[in-house]
């Protein structure tokens, strides 16, 4: 039997988390993550504080479709925010049932990154989330590796996205270390074997930064849909079959074009008919 398959907020960020459930659920997505906390300087924030009038809608929509929130996120840990900061995300995530909260290793002070995050984990453990780690490859925690070795001092989990994972230089032999009870989610996205050149887009969802970097402009802006490209997603699948998919792929032109609702049903499309264990063929993406 497949497992249910996801859609990370990154998808389409400028849709605010109540559109993005039903989105998602008439794509047929069984779960979201969502974007309660910015994840880059001047980014606009949505309103879902417990008891706010979007947090409530979110819920209805939860309800009426059944889709549910896998994830919250992005809470970077830069040396400069704290508790007073990971709370709200964390109240904001549990309010909505996710068990996850991605987190990004962007101080470069290891062992105030190793305490911060300590003390993030044992906070979330009182919210029912556990923070993960998701290695960005230009942030200071770039490799599966390091953030095996913080999860392994601080209990966090591992949020692996495929795109950060190849542009980091990863290998598929790298994720044989990584414990199977430690990766919470697997973000799935495509791409080419090199970072693409790629237009910077005179308005991104939310105003997140970007610039003509090619890392953070492929992130953010542009990936390509799971078969695509020449990422290894069969043997990451393969390799963590318990694990659940997120399929995270911004394509902030193409959305603007054809609309969020073609685009995520090309997406769930993408990867059932290359993926999904019901599909017999798997069509030999490797």
């Amino acid at each position: 039997m497949s497992k249910p398959l996801g859609v990370a907020h990154l998808s389409a960020l400028d849709l605010a988390p109540p559109d993005l459930v039903r989105h998602a659920a008439d794509a047929g997505f069984a779960s979201v993550g969502v974007r309660v906390f910015p994840a880059t300087p001047g980014e606009q924030r949505y309103p879902m504080t417990p008891g706010s009038p979007m947090s409530r809608q979110t819920l209805r929509a939860m309800a009426e479709t059944g889709v549910t929130v896998l994830d919250v996120e992005a809470f970077t840990l830069d040396g400069a925010r704290g508790r007073e900061q990971w709370l709200p995300a964390l109240e904001a995530g549990a309010a909505l049932g996710a068990t996850v909260l991605n987190v990004i290793g962007g101080d470069a002070d290891q062992h105030r990154l190793r305490e911060s995050l300590a003390e993030l984990v044992a906070d979330g453990r009182d919210h029912g989330i556990q923070p993960s780690l998701e290695p960005i490859a230009y942030q200071s925690i770039n490799t599966v590796a390091a953030a095996c070795a913080l999860s392994r001092e601080t209990g966090c989990g591992i949020m692996l996205d495929v795109l950060h994972f190849v542009r980091a230089g990863g290998r598929v032999e790298d994720l044989q270390d990584v414990p199977a009870d430690a990766l919470r989610v697997i973000q799935l996205c495509d791409g080419p074997e090199t970072p693409p050149p790629l237009p910077v887009p005179e308005r991104m969802p939310l105003g997140q930064t970007v610039s003509a970097d090619r890392l953070p402009l492929e992130s953010r802006s542009r990936r390509q849909s799971p078969g695509e490209g020449s990422f290894p997603l069969r043997t990451i699948l393969e390799t963590f079959p318990a694990t659940p998919v997120s399929i995270e792929v911004p394509d902030v032109a193409g959305c603007a074009e054809f609309g969020h609702a073609q685009h995520f049903e090309q997406l769930h499309r993408a990867y059932v008919s290359r993926f999904d264990h019901n599909d017999s063929a798997m069509k030999g993406i490797s």
